[in-house]
């Protein structure tokens, strides 16, 4: 599958999702808001492993074997609910995020330099 071109290759992925909850029955659960919220508490589950270390701890977190699975597994976890999501409201996640970038590329011009002190993802 590592061969797949990174578009077709998250396709996969996201139909492997579909196919293993509809192998399970377990579509009458997946509807937006319940994805919604388990797309919530998996991004609370990786916020859960960084929530007490300093910023130059943060940037290390990957450095420990242990912290760097359960850090994959979270983002894991994100990305297929996420991809869950968008799957049941025929959501095309690259073109939203394209779209998205486009928007705040005119919302937030280069005027300078850049700057270390903002930062936003609206």
């Amino acid at each position: 599958m590592d061969e797949l071109h990174p578009e077709e290759r998250l396709r996969q992925l996201q139909r492997r999702l579909a196919e293993f909850a509809a192998a399970r029955g377990w579509e009458p659960y997946h509807t937006p808001k319940n994805l919604a919220v388990a797309l919530s508490v998996e991004a609370s589950e990786l916020v859960e492993i960084f929530q007490w270390l300093t910023p130059e701890q943060s940037a290390k977190v990957m450095e420990k074997p242990d912290t760097a699975h359960r850090v994959a597994d979270e983002v894991a976890d994100v990305l297929a609910y996420l991809l869950q999501f968008c799957e049941v409201l025929g959501v095309d996640v690259l073109d939203a995020l394209a779209a998205k970038i486009e928007r705040n590329e005119l919302r937030f011009p280069v005027t300078g330099p850049p700057t270390s002190n903002c930062h936003s993802s609206e």
